[in-house]
């Protein structure tokens, strides 16, 4: 085999390599990362600092072959060959499986028949009316929050209805947002780009690349510890099987986790959002010197305030949107966790793509108030095993993938949204009873 050992520089680098996965799989640290897509192998140590999408991502397939995952990101692969193809180092021998760690390649080939069958279908081109129809009403509310309250006053009442109102906009630009960074509505990344700085950053005030560089990771590996952010409580909880009995056994007890199911309605919902997220966005754009996100971002606040100071005076207004933050932290938790958390959490398993996305997400049923409230997540499924495609036709692919899931088995999961709420405090029920067994008993 040629040049499996670690490379000096990078003038010992050939595209006519000839590699085994065990070698492939022994350059996996930091500085030193290897890759496999469509069985050519690539170098990416370097690169990865400068992927668009975050170097952690990218970081997380180092040893593995990461074709699915390539494919699921990326919607116009020919564009991102030229960006590949210096750092091509060789190929996978010719004795050697296209499929790692003894991953299933009947399940690999018939879901990319699948996805081949979606795309012939049409089923990756947005419907433009749709999403102008979205941004018209988010922008509809908030205009009528501002004028009600112009025209009528400000009394209890009316500002409650107008924080209902710009609570309901928030988190419709977040599902808008949502779309543009996953880039599933135009065809021109630049486009999607650009509008997702705009909705995110002038209609909420948050950062693309911020979100950008954490929701990747997120859908590379969901619900795999250390490598996806969202099942990173910072011991504020413990969620999953495994991790509550590891956090037993070791006798770490930073909070009263067989309380986590009570004490998740005081700290998860009401404080994700104003806090957490705002103070986290915040130290990101100004440690990273993201002055561009940080001026879309400035420009909501502006907005805001020059909206609001003369009808509620600098103090009011700065309780109004923190109100508005708090409504909105309740709709996006319960909205996200119904999916993820009930779901298998934990330490990497190195599944196939499909298996990978199965065991972590659920569905919610379908309706047009759920379809509204969750900004169609509640195809959490489809829209982990197709994040280019437009949301809206998830319902029309949902089938196909059902079908495949049960050919191998595999269980997919759809709820009601009252059994999918519930299961969100039953699982961090589970959880720290789990953890208690383990800090008591092991």
């Amino acid at each position: 085999m040629g040049g499996g050992g670690q490379l000096t520089g990078p003038d010992t680098r050939r595209a006519g390599g000839v590699y085994t996965w065990e070698e492939v799989q022994s350059h996996n640290s930091r500085n030193d990362q290897w890759l496999v897509i469509d069985r050519k192998v690539y170098n990416i140590t370097q690169w990865a600092k400068r992927h668009p999408g975050g170097f952690r991502v990218i970081s997380h397939y180092a040893g593995e072959d990461a074709t699915e995952a390539f494919t699921a990101f990326h919607p116009d692969p020919t564009f991102v060959q030229k960006f590949l193809k210096p750092l091509q180092i060789g190929e996978l021998a010719a004795t050697e499986p296209s499929q790692d760690r003894n991953k299933n390649a009947a399940i690999i080939q018939d879901f990319h028949t699948l996805r081949a069958q979606a795309e012939s279908e049409g089923l990756f081109r947005a419907r433009p009316l749709f999403f102008c129809l979205h941004l018209g009403h988010i922008m509809l509310l908030e205009a009528f929050a501002w004028l009600m309250i112009w025209h009528w006053g400000t009394n209890w009442i009316l500002t409650l209805l107008c924080a209902v109102m710009l609570a309901t906009a928030q988190s419709q630009a977040g599902w808008l947002q949502h779309d543009f960074g996953h880039l599933s509505v135009f065809k021109k990344s630049r486009l999607n780009h650009l509008l997702h700085k705009f909705t995110i950053g002038h209609l909420k005030g948050a950062s693309a690349n911020w979100w950008n560089h954490r929701h990747f990771q997120h859908h590379a590996k969901p619900n795999v510890f250390r490598k996806d952010p969202d099942v990173n409580m910072l011991s504020i909880f413990v969620v999953g099987s495994t991790q509550p009995v590891e956090y037993g056994i070791k006798k770490i007890k930073h909070m009263p986790y067989h309380h986590q199911h009570q004490y998740f309605f005081l700290v998860g919902p009401p404080l994700l959002i104003p806090v957490f997220f705002h103070i986290q966005i915040m130290h990101t754009m100004i440690s990273r010197h993201d002055w561009v996100d940080l001026v879309w971002s400035m420009s909501y606040y502006l907005r805001y305030f020059c909206c609001y100071i003369p009808l509620y005076g600098l103090f009011g207004s700065l309780a109004l949107i923190t109100f508005v933050r708090f409504l909105e932290s309740h709709w996006f938790v319960w909205v996200t966790q119904m999916n993820h958390l009930p779901m298998d959490i934990d330490h990497e398993k190195h599944r196939d793509w499909l298996t990978m996305q199965l065991q972590a997400t659920c569905n919610i049923e379908q309706s047009h108030f759920n379809d509204w409230f969750s900004g169609h997540l509640n195809f959490q499924i489809e829209h982990h095993l197709f994040p280019t495609m437009p949301r809206h036709n998830y319902r029309l692919v949902a089938p196909q993938v059902r079908a495949l899931c049960e050919k191998y088995g595999i269980p997919y999961q759809v709820k009601t949204m009252w059994q999918g709420l519930t299961d969100i405090v039953r699982s961090l029920k589970t959880s720290g009873d789990l953890w208690l067994d383990a800090y008591l008993h092991k």
